[in-house]
């Protein structure tokens, strides 16, 4: 996913929980049992779940081989007491529901924190803001540069002209710098062709 490697932890039971052990038992095979079907690989990960319930989080790692946490799904048990909260069983009886805390992508503004430090800024074409550049090698070009740019754009690529300002090579390191993926470069020989 985007170029991550993901893998999954279970956090079973810490020492300081709350709720009935059978509770926590069944919830953590339940949790275990979904990963098992899923055939995804997955480790255990003792006494790590939260003091309300276990948890399945999905992880991942950047390109400097940092951690983190991208997703989460959490059975809470404390919840429906704190809110009063109750259903009817099939039996007639009164019966406290566990909540489950899902979060997909965490905060998104997080989510493409670590994006832009996964891809060190070199975006893959359909994510970065400009895919493409045109370079005119002179004023003369900037017509036809003008006139490709009209083709991209109306085909969905979001692309960006720089004019002859500075010279040819600073334009260029600067679309390098930039880390566009694709730099054309414009002149006579492309115009013929």
């Amino acid at each position: 996913m985007f170029g991550f490697k993901s893998f999954f932890r279970l956090a079973t039971k810490p020492n300081k929980a709350t709720g009935s052990p059978k509770l926590w038992e069944e919830a953590e095979k339940r949790l275990e049992s979904a990963l098992k079907k899923s055939k995804v690989k997955y480790e255990v990960r003792e006494k790590d779940g939260t003091f309300y319930g276990p948890k399945i989080d999905i992880n991942v790692k950047d390109s400097l081989d940092r951690e983190w946490t991208i997703a989460t799904i959490q059975l809470d048990f404390q919840l429906s007491e704190g809110f009063e909260l109750e259903y009817i069983d099939k039996d007639g009886s009164r019966k406290k529901p566990v909540i489950i805390h899902q979060a997909m992508l965490g905060s998104f503004e997080r989510f493409i924190g670590i994006l832009i430090e996964h891809f060190q800024g070199a975006f893959p074409l359909w994510l970065a803001p400009v895919q493409t550049v045109l370079i005119p090698v002179s004023e003369k070009h900037e017509k036809f540069a003008a006139k490709i740019y009209e083709d991209l754009k109306q085909n969905g690529i979001r692309a960006e002209i720089y004019e002859s300002g500075e010279t040819l090579p600073k334009r260029i390191r600067e679309a390098e710098i930039q880390k566009i993926p694709y730099i054309l470069v414009v002149g006579e020989k492309e115009e013929k062709n």
